[in-house]
């Protein structure tokens, strides 16, 4: 029987892949037979990390530096990782970040747009930089990493960060319609509260307490249960989906 899990032969760039969710979905990637380019800003440390462990477990990575706010850097960074590992057959585009809590008389306008062009575009322009390749090959599946802020507006001071991933659920939505009729599946996870970096800098104990109350199984999750189900919907075992949301959070909310 065919195991529909197995990446091998494809090439994956995920971006925001140093640390967190992204990490992990790089080492799981690669963990079932793709070769990942991990895109990565300011984080080089952990990316080289990451790439380590991969080459550790026999798998092969690159690391590449790209601001994920720039398209032009975008573009490069996609372009990087084909000339390394071959046309991008998978794509996570994981980069983003909450980049400050602030409410809505203290949010500037540089802060709301640093959040959109971080969330929002960096995922736009990402994906329109594979496309190319991916509709002369009829192949490809991508995956936008969203939140649950975007169904619920978020904790405190963070507006502007969950009006991104609102947006980001609405993109994969628009880019599935269009690229579905060239074989190329667009999906998206919604992590709920997440062991990862983004909390220890943005969620104080307390908070941390406090959303745990709120998620019926007790617990936060962790960057690997988010990657798991990355995995899922990059492979054929998933070949049937796109346009979809995937909520990952414990039952904290049930639409």
């Amino acid at each position: 029987m065919k195991n529909l899990l197995d990446l091998s032969g494809k090439a994956a760039l995920v971006t925001g892949a140093s640390s967190g969710i992204g990490a992990a979905a790089a080492e799981l990637l690669a963990g079932l037979g793709a070769k990942v380019a991990i895109g990565y800003f300011a984080n080089a440390r952990g990316a080289e990390e990451v790439r380590g462990r991969i080459a550790g477990a026999g798998g092969h990575a690159v690391t590449l530096k790209a601001d994920a706010r720039e398209v032009d850097e975008v573009q490069s960074l996609v372009a990087q990782a084909a000339e390394a590992l071959g046309p991008i057959d998978l794509l996570v585009n994981n980069a983003g970040s909450l980049v400050k809590r602030a409410s809505l008389r203290e949010l500037s306008e540089h802060t709301f747009d640093d959040i959109f062009d971080l969330n929002v575009k960096s995922a736009a322009f990402c994906t329109a930089a594979v496309a190319e390749s991916m509709i002369a090959r009829r192949t490809g599946a991508i995956v936008n990493v969203g939140s649950i802020a975007g169904h619920n507006g978020g904790g405190p001071g963070a507006g502007a960060y969950a009006s991104a991933k609102a947006a980001l659920m609405a993109l994969t939505k628009s880019h599935a319609r269009e690229l579905a009729p060239h074989g190329i599946r667009v999906n998206a996870i919604a992590p709920g509260v997440i062991a990862t970096p983004f909390h220890e800098t943005f969620s104080t104990p307390e908070m941390m307490q406090n959303f745990v109350k709120a998620i019926p199984m007790g617990r936060v999750g962790t960057p690997h249960e988010c990657a798991t189900v990355i995995a899922f919907l990059v492979s054929d075992a998933a070949s049937y989906i796109t346009g979809e949301t995937i909520e990952i959070n414990g039952g904290q909310l049930m639409l």
